[in-house]
């Protein structure tokens, strides 16, 4: 008999609570092995194939491609110990015949059977000895006539556009009124709790009556257009006169709207990669206290020498790659600035090596990948890093580990026609080099006034780790590399 195991959604680490089908990768009564891709999933700051670590027979999935699902939710089932067909699993390996020994021992009363799995979280994110998990084991069916029946299959969750009833209406169970409410995900606890909603009143849509965060959205939805309905019946006897009467504010804890304005404003949810950057950007202005210093530099000679080395044949390079090759120079003569610091134990973690974040745009908002050991690395080879994963960040295919580990960024804001900014440090790094355009403007040379490219540069550090005197320095020591590339070769 097989063991019908339930594989739950994996905590995606990076604080990440909660993620997207994209594309099942499995059919129910497909037959799939130790950590074999089953479903791609999207968070806020990846697109990621998560491994089953359980080998047999899939039972059953649970949500439809596009439903957003908190960690800890259930993904789909697997029968280990039987082929798709009913016969016992096995490929010589004896696996299957392990599992299905492990299944009857359980039967007969001894210890819980021990299915095979490999712990593995994620593709190359995961660990070979990851802490066991929970697992829910569904009872086996009574015999009939000494025959066991088969486990009714579970059924899949709605689609996450398909139209749902009201609130009262809606399919599924809703809580009992002294029993726990089937709720997994935080974030829904506390957005029923700001917007004053009961969840004991909601059926939940998910396995098991689960609600997820489209449930409590959907009833805010509508417990809003009931507002706004008795709000337009309320103020309809008193149309005739001339002054705008506010509308009450939505069910939503949103600002107050007059009934003219109310039809063009548009609410876009603050979540996913918007949400996890703006999460980001609020910890590091609450935690870090940040100074800005900035400098404009003289980049001709940066300029000539990058179309000398590209004249010369081979792979072309890039200005960011050249930028970066002068922060890490500066790096190793200010190494203050690459670090962050650990509150909790109050200290300043400084770091030898030199991972590179650089701010990339993408379709899905900003992006940071992260250059490993850039502080080894030529231009030529930076610039090929940095094509590849700038190229990865647009397509959606950066893995996590891609997307951490930094420990100074570059943010080169002149792709965007900008001359200066004042960048928000990248917590928990300690500082932030940002890059303007690079344009002709008039400059005195040699004692002359004449034409030349002009860059600005922006230094945000954090000014816990080093005060102002260090920060200029190394803003300086890498305006004086773009003035004239021949410094680096001296300080190398």
């Amino acid at each position: 008999m097989a063991q019908v195991l339930e594989f739950k959604l994996p905590d995606l680490g990076e604080g990440l609570t909660e993620a997207e089908i994209v594309r099942w990768l499995v059919e129910v009564g497909d037959v799939v092995a130790v950590d074999q891709p089953v479903v791609e999933v999207e968070t806020a700051k990846a697109m990621v194939e998560v491994p089953c670590p359980y080998g047999g027979v899939v039972t059953a999935r649970f949500g439809a491609e596009g439903t957003e699902l908190p960690v800890g939710a259930p993904l789909l089932t697997v029968a280990v110990g039987e082929t798709a067909d009913g016969r016992p699993a096995g490929d010589g390996s004896g696996a299957g015949t392990a599992a299905a020994d492990g299944a009857r021992d359980g039967a007969s009363g001894g210890r819980e059977p021990a299915a095979e799995g490999s712990g593995n979280v994620l593709v190359g994110y995961g660990t070979s000895q990851a802490p066991a998990r929970r697992r829910r084991v569904r009872p086996a069916a009574p015999a009939v006539n000494g025959r066991s029946r088969a486990p009714e299959p579970v059924r899949e969750t709605r689609p996450a556009g398909t139209p749902q009833a009201a609130p009262g209406a809606r399919t599924g169970r809703t809580a009992p009124a002294d029993g726990p409410v089937p709720v997994i995900s935080p974030l829904v606890r506390r957005l029923a709790r700001e917007n004053g909603l009961d969840l004991r009143k909601l059926a939940g849509s998910g396995p098991d009556g689960l609600i997820l965060r489209a449930d409590v959205e959907h009833a805010l939805r509508a417990a809003g257009t009931q507002d706004r309905t008795e709000t337009t019946a309320a103020t309809a006897p008193a149309a005739t006169t001339t002054a705008t009467t506010p509308a009450t504010p939505a069910a939503t804890g949103g600002p107050a709207l007059s009934t003219a304005g109310a039809a063009s404003v548009t609410r876009v949810p603050l979540k996913g990669i918007r949400g996890a950057v703006a999460d980001k950007l609020s910890r590091s202005r609450t935690e870090i206290p940040d100074a800005t210093c900035w400098v404009d530099a003289d980049a001709t000679e940066l300029m000539r020498t990058r179309a000398a080395m590209n004249a010369a044949g081979g792979p072309k390079i890039s200005v960011l790659a050249l930028l970066a090759r002068i922060c890490t120079a500066a790096l190793a003569r200010f190494p203050e600035l690459n670090a962050s610091v650990d509150t909790g134990a109050r200290e300043i973690v400084r770091y030898a090596d030199v991972h590179l974040g650089f701010a990339a745009q993408t379709e899905r908002g900003l992006v940071v990948p992260v250059v490993r050991d850039a502080h080894t690395r030529d231009a030529e080879s930076l610039t090929a890093e940095f094509a590849r994963l700038t190229e990865a960040a647009r397509a959606g295919t950066l893995t996590p580990g891609e997307l951490t580990g930094g420990t100074f960024t570059l943010n080169n804001y002149g792709v965007f026609g900008v001359d200066g900014s004042t960048p928000i440090i990248n917590h928990p790094e300690a500082a932030m080099l940002g890059v303007g355009r690079i344009v002709p403007k008039p400059w005195v040379h040699e004692g002359e006034l004449a034409v030349r490219q002009v860059v600005q540069l922006s230094l945000t550090f954090d000014h816990r780790v080093c005060d102002g005197g260090t920060a200029g320095g190394f803003l300086r020591y890498v305006a004086d590399c773009v003035e004239q590339p021949a410094v680096l070769l001296r300080t190398v």
